[in-house]
């Protein structure tokens, strides 16, 4: 799915030029990045696993026992080489580099793949690593049509404090699968009783290459639905979301469209979302699903 991110960052470059409104900005936004670009590709072993910048490539080259550099960027072996990835990370997080999350992630080529190291979550943008993670549409039907379980991040949140999610979301950590993270997820975020979580469907993924201001974000995200009962109210238990609100999945819509109101990558599932719900129909449905799904 990552070939795509070339064709879709000269869309976003000239989407930014004309000042694009609507829904097919923030899948632009969302696709900004080069790949390689000016990055350096990541290796272990054989297999491209990541792409780094020029000043985190200099920075690696104090770990020559581990890091090789040749004309197709820099490798570290696999094994107890590939072991080291964790220490080295944790290295220059203390230099400054990256914030530390104390959160490992698996290392893998490709979603599905083996896994070939662990790292640090607040290492993957710089080293460019792909990302797994679980979003859900906490939906309710009530007699006035569908409605959409919002939550409000907290204002403490390095990445996008204040902004509107989803009622669970949260990356994939390593060793757990992306339904044992949702299960894990909610509870902790939500409140939500595992007999409910159980019922969630997963209805598709959705990938992106998108250049911020930690790095290189190459995310993989696992989406589902679950409609919950009306007498189901969620609650914050770990103090990353501050409110949830229940609302009409018009009003969802709308925010999506006209405001930047969510969490960059929530608008992508929400947007699949109001596609399924057929609140976006024709040639605009056609062309946001197939930049949603691109292979």
């Amino acid at each position: 799915m990552w070939h795509r991110a070339c064709g879709l960052a000269k869309r976003a470059d000239a989407a930014q030029g004309r000042g694009m409104h609507g829904f097919r900005r923030h899948v632009l936004a969302c696709n900004n990045a080069r790949l390689p670009g000016r990055r350096l590709t990541f290796r272990i072993g054989g297999d491209v696993v990541g792409y780094v910048t020029a000043e985190l490539a200099r920075a690696l080259t104090f770990w020559p026992q581990h890091i090789h550099f040749d004309g197709g960027g820099l490798s570290i072996r696999g094994g107890r080489h590939a072991a080291a990835l964790q220490g080295i990370a944790q290295d220059l997080s203390e230099r400054g580099y990256f914030r530390w999350r104390d959160e490992a992630f698996d290392v893998r080529a490709h979603p599905g793949g083996p896994v070939l190291a662990r790292i640090d979550r607040g290492a993957l943008p710089a080293f460019g690593i792909l990302a797994e993670g679980v979003h859900l549409n906490g939906l309710v039907r009530r007699a006035e049509g569908v409605h959409l379980w919002v939550g409000r991040r907290a204002p403490h949140k390095t990445l996008d404090p204040d902004k509107l999610d989803h009622i669970v979301a949260g990356g994939v950590p390593a060793g757990l699968t992306p339904v044992e993270t949702l299960a894990k997820e909610g509870d902790e975020e939500a409140g939500l009783p595992a007999e409910l979580a159980v019922r969630a469907e997963k209805v598709g993924e959705i990938g992106y290459a998108m250049e911020r201001e930690e790095g290189l974000r190459r995310d993989l995200l696992h989406c589902f639905d679950l409609w919950l009962p009306e007498d189901f109210t969620p609650h914050p238990n770990d103090h990353e979301v501050v409110a949830f609100e229940l609302w009409p999945l018009a009003r969802v819509h709308d925010a999506v469209r006209d405001t930047d109101m969510f969490k960059f990558n929530v608008n992508l599932v929400l947007i699949d979302l109001f596609i399924r719900q057929g609140l976006i129909v024709g040639t605009e449905a056609e062309w946001l699903r197939q930049a949603l799904n691109a292979e």
